[in-house]
């Protein structure tokens, strides 16, 4: 079968974007040099295309109760206009996928998975539904999704027209407000995925070219440079976030990816049954085997996805869940999966590239914290 392609696909054949599969659509991996894409985000601002991402919409009298019983985290405490991540799990604890959910008002929320799971994902929150009284309604298929990420996000916004400036200027970190930019009707949210300032804006089909040149022009005094994936990931890890398929996973416990905390959050202040709930009071009982940890290269040599940490004897330790040659910071950085004896800030240990061994340090998460 072939890719699916966005609303935007033809924007990003004109601008000679290089494309990749991912999640089952056709998307833009760089246009013309990833690691300027990464600094323009850093440094300026890049626009991205996520419209691969899901929507799934939530209605009705116990929209918040089937949230509550479907998630990890407690989404009734939401106010509207406000957003939480959390995870799906399933009844053994292995994590479904990782998601952000936004509240539209008292009945209706809005459900955003990746892109490679939306299918089971759909599925499996389905067959949560129960006698919730909710309209459970995926509409991923007819929603674009348009981001501005960096330092000039919220002034490209501006340029661009917006019906209520002071509601792009105060919405907060993970909210979102309903708001008119370049005469389109979007919700835009003050989320992302690159350690930046930025907002994601959510549209339907039939305005996402519209808003996207919109944006591009209003964006061109201020450098505003057009983002694939290839960049998208390795802001992400330098800003210590994760990845679904590789530091999250059904075979990877919250415990060990760094999401323990959520999930304690969940078990000690929820009062009504979830699912999973039971398997993970039982692994929260004990520290687990292994640990997330981020890595920073002694030398140049990166270390990616899949290889191996050894100790001195040579023995398994752990496994590098991404890496890259960071562009902000001028040397390599990994996250991995070690086991708990090694994970220790300060600790050195061996990854195996290519059958020669290469030092890291184990450091702490995010690599990169950008100044408020």
């Amino acid at each position: 079968m072939s890719p699916k392609k966005t609303a935007l696909y033809p924007v990003h054949e004109k601008l000679g974007a290089s494309f990749t599969d991912f999640g089952g659509w056709d998307m833009p991996l760089k246009y013309a040099n990833d690691v300027a894409e990464h600094e323009a985000v850093r440094t300026r601002a890049g626009i991205f295309d996520l419209s691969h991402m899901g929507e799934f919409r939530v209605s009705g009298p116990d929209a918040a109760a089937f949230l509550d019983y479907a998630l990890v985290s407690n989404m009734s405490v939401l106010k509207p206009g406000r957003a939480k991540y959390s995870i799906l799990v399933n009844d053994k604890g292995g994590v479904i996928d990782d998601l952000i959910t936004y509240r539209l008002g008292d009945e209706e929320f809005l459900v955003v998975p990746n892109a490679a799971n939306i299918d089971k994902d759909f599925a499996a929150m389905s067959e949560r539904l129960g006698d919730f009284d909710v309209k459970f309604v995926n509409e991923s298929e007819e929603t674009s999704l348009v981001a501005v990420q960096g330092p000039r996000a919220e002034e490209i916004l501006l340029a661009a027209g917006a019906s209520d400036e002071d509601a792009v200027r105060e919405v907060k970190y993970y909210a979102s407000v309903p708001v008119t930019i370049a005469g389109v009707d979007v919700l835009l949210a003050r989320t992302g995925y690159t350690g930046e300032d930025g907002f994601e804006l959510f549209v339907p089909n039939a305005d996402a070219v519209k808003l996207w040149e919109a944006l591009a022009a209003a964006g061109e005094p201020f450098g505003l440079t057009p983002a694939g994936l290839a960049s998208r990931d390795s802001l992400r890890l330098e800003a210590g976030m994760p990845l679904y398929g590789h530091e999250l996973g059904l075979d990877i416990t919250p415990f060990e990816s760094g999401l323990g905390r959520l999930v304690e959050i969940a078990l000690e202040k929820k009062a009504v049954d979830f699912v999973g709930r039971a398997a993970l009071t039982e692994l929260a009982k004990s520290p687990s085997e292994r640990i997330l940890v981020g890595l920073k290269a002694q030398a140049k040599r990166p270390a990616r996805a899949g290889s191996f940490l050894v100790d001195a004897e040579g023995n398994q330790i752990g496994e590098v869940t991404s890496g890259i040659p960071s562009p902000t910071l001028g040397y390599p950085v990994a996250m991995a999966l070690v086991k708990r004896e090694f994970s220790e800030v300060g600790t050195e240990v061996d990854v195996d590239i290519r059958g020669k061994r290469a030092t890291f340090d184990v450091v702490p998460l995010p690599f990169y914290k950008r100044e408020k």
